[in-house]
């Protein structure tokens, strides 16, 4: 049932806002009216995906975070494990999702569903809310006759991946304010401080320190052309991104990464941990195994693993190993390809995945923890250069002026 929104008046002249899940606008002028609301306006809320014309502002007012998704998925599995018919499930979501964005979406799958559509169809059309992982899952759980099962399993998953992402912007938060605070400060003293003291040394009319001249250029150059600064960083930022959109810039970018010290290894780690437990959810949901490693390509974000995994996937549809190009590309450690190997072997593929992934996902955990303890004393240790820099330009010419006197 489409979702409406109202404005109207109440019996004291008070405005009125509200939505209603209704079949039809003549349905709900009625359920309006009879709340004893004067009705002004009523207008169908559509997403963006079936062509609404939602503000920008109201787009990112209502923006759907993975943490809605994984709440709603866990009641989307909860309603269907109560056997509790599709259709039936997807109106009472409708009426518990908290989402502005999300409820209408969820409005929308239900009236798709009821016009004949599968479920996995009807969360295919909003792509940007619903990834290809997640409708695939879902298609297989439909086929299967297993969709609670595959359902709980995407909450795992999506939980599992809020959790990944709250943990790295949580490790991140202390030396991102570290730097933006000691940005201001370095900028405060260039361009209040630093020229108050300039004027006593320019009357010294001796020849100042190497140092001494450096912090006074720089002061003058913030004073003067602070607009080059901000402007230069915003085109070299653009320009950044622009080369990094193509191949070339896209892969040298990406090797880099992979070839830091600490960002590097943790790079690797969570794009593996990523590959195993996605490649085993889906298995374990019943998607064939090429259909698995296709989706699996697409969510790696790093070029050079992302083309590791679409030469295995190659490799079986030519009925050869998964591991052979994997240890081939080199940014696969042994232990993974190993189990990987085994599982083969064994036919326990699955479950050697998510062995894995379960030990990545612990070390990610780790390595985070240790990448925060690294960066601040390395944060701590360019804040103190900076300040001693600026304390040895300004010291040496005052000793130097003391000792005249």
């Amino acid at each position: 049932m489409p979702i409406y929104a109202y404005k109207g008046l109440d019996r004291a002249g008070k405005e009125v806002k509200g939505t209603l899940n209704t079949d039809s606008i003549i349905s709900a002028k009625q359920k309006i009216r009879q709340g004893g609301v004067m009705l002004v306006d009523i207008k169908e809320q559509r997403s963006q995906a079936s062509g609404g014309s939602a503000s920008l502002l109201a787009r990112l007012n209502s923006r759907v975070t993975v943490e809605d998704l994984a709440l709603m998925t866990r009641q989307f599995a909860t309603l269907i494990k109560a056997k509790i018919p599709v259709a039936e499930a997807l109106a009472a979501l409708v009426e518990q999702v908290d989402n502005e964005t999300l409820r209408v979406v969820m409005s929308e799958v239900r009236q798709k569903v009821n016009e004949g559509a599968s479920l996995a169809d009807a969360l295919a059309a909003h792509p940007k809310i619903f990834t290809s992982v997640y409708a695939n899952m879902v298609s297989a759980g439909e086929a299967s006759g297993t969709l609670e099962i595959v359902l709980l399993r995407l909450a795992d998953f999506t939980e599992a991946q809020m959790k990944l992402r709250n943990k790295i912007k949580g490790a991140m938060t202390y030396p991102v304010i570290m730097a933006f605070f000691g940005f201001v400060m370095m900028n405060v003293i260039f361009i209040f401080v630093i020229p108050k003291i300039a004027k006593i040394f320019v009357s010294m009319k001796k020849e100042l320190p190497l140092q001494t001249k450096l912090c006074i250029w720089i002061s003058d150059f913030l004073q003067n052309y602070w607009w080059a600064v901000i402007l230069g960083m915003i085109g070299s930022w653009y320009l950044f991104q622009r080369y990094i959109r193509t191949p070339r810039g896209e892969a040298q970018w990406h090797g880099l990464l992979l070839r830091l010290p600490i960002i590097g290894i943790l790079t690797k780690m969570i794009n593996v941990s990523r590959f195993c437990s996605t490649l085993a959810t889906l298995l374990n949901s019943g998607v064939p195994i090429l259909a698995a490693m296709s989706i699996v390509k697409n969510l790696i974000p790093n070029v050079h693993m992302k083309d590791a995994i679409e030469k295995a996937r190659i490799s079986v549809s030519e009925g050869a190993t998964l591991t052979g190009p994997l240890i081939a590309s080199g940014h696969f450690p042994a232990l993974v390809t190993h189990m990987i190997r085994l599982g083969e072997k064994s036919g326990e593929l699955e479950p050697m995945l998510k062995i894995v992934s379960e030990n990545y996902e612990d070390q990610v955990e780790s390595k985070i923890g240790g990448l925060t303890s690294v960066l601040e004393p390395i944060m701590m240790v360019g804040l103190g250069l900076g300040v001693a820099f600026i304390v040895f330009a300004v010291v040496v010419p005052m000793m130097s002026l003391n000792s005249v006197r």
